[in-house]
């Protein structure tokens, strides 16, 4: 087993997989934590929780794409929740555009949040991107659909992306045209 990777080949499927209870339930932390941010710094005008929370996702993000999605502290919390349930193996390679996108979007949150701490202008590009990144993290966690993963095949139809080898499965098969 690789620990620098992200995915990891079972047996039945010749492409990378993750376990998507994992990953969802991983969604759901971070909508948590999300959540926390959003109603400290726009209910209360706290706007330092948001720096510290975005700056906890990106390195969530970071220790999942770069060194391997297993290790993140989110999906490390959530297999604690799912730990008896059976492993679900979707596809990696969408997943891993999807993390890169939520990636993007937690650091420019967390760059702008820094900002926000002095200069209240800041406060609606904030606003909308949590807003943006928080639809992303409930459409994942309470209906089981990825945004990524639908901008991957989207990417991959108009040739922004190379084609898989093999195609790999979706939630519900989502991703069959």
């Amino acid at each position: 087993m690789e620990t620098f990777t992200f995915g990891e080949y079972i047996d039945g499927k010749t492409y990378k997989v993750l376990d998507e209870r994992k990953m969802r339930a991983s969604a759901g932390i971070m909508f948590l934590f999300g959540l926390i941010a959003s109603i400290n710094g726009f209910i209360f005008s706290q706007y330092a929780i948001i720096s510290y929370i975005m700056g906890g996702l990106v390195l969530n993000f970071m220790i999942g794409l770069f060194i391997n999605p297993k290790y993140s502290p989110t999906v490390m919390l959530a297999s604690v929740f799912v730990w008896r349930q059976s492993p679900q193996p979707i596809g990696a390679v969408q997943k891993k555009f999807a993390w890169s996108l939520g990636l993007a979007l937690s650091g420019t949150i967390f760059m702008l949040s820094l900002f926000l701490q002095t200069d209240n202008s800041y406060f609606e590009p904030v606003c909308m991107l949590c807003l943006i990144c928080m639809l992303m993290l409930y459409l994942e966690t309470a209906f089981g659909i990825c945004v990524g993963c639908h901008l991957y095949k989207f990417a991959v139809a108009i040739k922004l992306l190379p084609k898989p080898k093999e195609k790999p499965n979706c939630m519900g098969d989502s991703c069959t045209s």
